[in-house]
């Protein structure tokens, strides 16, 4: 690990399709941090069966999810990728932290509430102590910053308190790590919906966007977006539909909201949209070309992941074995 680089951990859970939204959230931004972060990014499978997963979806969506890390262009060279089932430091770490934490704090979570009303009377244990597995994953790496959404600021505290409190009862151990915010404009809305963040749980299917849709979906999703009858493309709070366009438009091609304001002056929707369109399938298709490549040729994943797993397993374990010993455990 370079001493002067501080360090990132991020990961996403392979429990569902990748959105437009996720890749220009998260992963397009990934992309950046690389060049001056050491980063740690994992396909947090552990996370996924807090719900019942099919194991075939689950073995194929976890395969997919690190071809996809690696076709937006992260550098296994430069970065450490892997899959967490394979370090068992995690789940090590999150039982040694689950015994410091409170039932009060694990029950406030606000993401825990909501999925506990979805799930009715038989809530598994594993969606109220997530969020200190969320923490071993972080706090394992000497993490210095997380890039995080508003949606996981709560977690990222719940790491910060969990981190201070071993540091104060065992002596300093592990380091508290800060939010990253990454920079603005990449909040990607639902396409018939602009009011809430795109999301693949969502039921109308033309609302999101997945990375692997084929061309025809793609243009014909953005043709179904919602706008409005003001047949101006502005980009203002007054125009949800269309100032989320902008925004994809804006994030694939890098032209500003004034640029792209002044293209369509007068031209309508129907060549916006089409033009919109084009953007997503040409960013979209060498990913996918080169995701299906990586998913014929397993050999490629396997070497990756396997290499990933080795290095993050050397580094957890130094931080695991601390735990152990300020605790009190005998070393084996």
């Amino acid at each position: 690990m370079e001493e002067n680089k501080k360090v990132i951990f991020s990961g996403i859970q392979p429990s569902g399709d990748l959105t437009l939204g996720n890749y220009l959230g998260a992963l397009k931004n990934w992309v950046k941090l690389q060049e001056q972060y050491e980063c740690y990014f994992c396909v947090v499978d552990l996370h996924a069966i807090t719900v019942k997963q099919e194991p075939k979806d689950l073995r194929k969506r976890t395969l997919e999810l690190l071809a996809i890390y690696i076709a937006t262009g992260i550098d296994p060279e430069k970065n450490t990728l892997f899959i967490q089932s394979h370090v068992p430091a995690h789940s090590e770490c999150a039982w040694l932290l689950t015994c410091s934490s409170y039932m009060g704090e694990l029950g406030r979570m606000t993401q825990y509430k909501d999925k506990s009303k979805k799930a009715g009377d038989n809530i598994g244990a594993g969606l109220f102590t997530y969020p200190v597995l969320m923490a071993a994953d972080i706090l394992l790496y000497q993490t210095d910053l997380v890039p995080v959404g508003k949606d996981q600021t709560q977690h990222l505290e719940l790491a910060r308190d969990l981190a201070d409190r071993f540091n104060k009862v065992y002596s300093p151990t592990f380091k508290v790590p800060d939010g990253y915010i990454p920079e603005a404009g990449a909040k990607i809305m639902s396409l018939q919906d602009p009011a809430r963040k795109m999301s693949k749980s969502d039921d109308n299917p033309n609302s999101y966007i997945l990375m692997m849709d084929d061309p025809d979906t793609i243009r014909r999703k953005v043709n179904r977006a919602v706008t409005d009858s003001l047949g101006v493309v502005k980009y203002c709070d007054e125009q949800p539909g269309v100032k989320n366009l902008m925004t994809i438009l804006g994030c694939i091609t890098g032209m500003t909201k004034e640029e792209i304001e002044a293209k369509y002056e007068g031209k309508g929707y129907s060549e916006f949209k089409s033009d919109v369109a084009e953007a997503i399938v040409k960013e979209l298709e060498p990913i996918q070309n080169r995701v299906n490549d990586l998913l014929v040729n397993k050999k490629e994943l396997e070497e990756i992941y396997t290499r990933g797993a080795e290095k993050a397993e050397y580094v957890s374990r130094k931080t695991l074995r601390k735990m152990q010993k300020k605790i009190g455990f005998i070393p084996r």
